[in-house]
C-alpha cells in the first residue's frame, strides 16, 4: 500500500504526464506502463492580461456623451441640415427668382388667369403648393433620416 504522495512504480507522478515524443503510438506497439491517449498540455493565450473588449452599443455611448456618441449625434444633425439647406435651396431659388421675372418681363402683370392678374396667381396658389409639396417633402426625407439612424442604435442593418 502506497501512502497518499507516493505514486506506484513504473507510473507518472500525480499531475503529469511521462514525457514522449507527442505521438500516439498504435495500439500493439504501446509498453505495459505507457498511459492510453496524448500527454496532456496546457494552453494558454499570451493576451490573457490584455483588455477584454466591451460590448458597448451606440446608444449608451451616445448616452454616455463620449467622442464616438458625439460623431454619431453630429451625423445625423449634418444630414437633417443638408436637407434642410437643400429644401430652402429649392424654395428660395423659385420664390426668389418671381420678383426677377416680374421685374425682367412687364408684359407678365397683365396677363389674366381666371380674371385673376397672373402674379397674384403664381404667388398664392403655385407658392403655397410648393410650400406644402417642399414640407412633405421635408418631413418624408427627415423621419427616413431619423430611422436610418435609429436602426443604426438598434444594430440592424440601415434600409432593411
Amino acid at each position: 500500500m502506497t501512502s497518499r504522495g507516493d505514486t506506484p512504480p513504473g507510473a507518472a507522478p500525480r499531475g503529469r504526464m511521462p514525457a514522449g515524443d507527442g505521438r500516439r503510438p498504435s495500439d500493439g506497439a504501446r509498453g505495459a506502463g505507457e498511459p492510453r491517449g496524448r500527454a496532456r498540455v496546457r494552453v494558454t493565450s499570451p493576451r490573457t492580461s490584455a483588455a477584454r473588449t466591451r460590448n458597448v452599443s451606440i446608444a449608451s455611448e451616445i448616452d454616455e456623451q463620449t467622442r464616438l456618441g458625439e460623431v454619431y449625434i453630429t451625423s445625423l444633425m449634418r444630414s437633417q441640415l443638408r436637407l434642410a439647406l437643400g429644401v430652402l435651396l429649392v424654395l428660395a431659388s423659385t420664390l426668389g427668382l418671381l420678383p426677377l421675372l416680374f421685374r425682367a418681363v412687364p408684359g407678365v402683370s397683365d396677363v389674366q388667369v381666371l380674371g385673376v392678374p397672373l402674379p397674384w396667381m403664381l404667388l398664392t396658389v403655385v407658392a403655397f403648393g410648393e410650400i406644402i409639396a417642399l414640407g412633405w417633402f421635408y418631413v418624408r426625407w427627415s423621419e427616413r433620416n431619423e430611422d436610418t439612424f435609429s436602426d443604426l442604435l438598434d444594430g440592424d442593418e440601415p434600409g432593411a
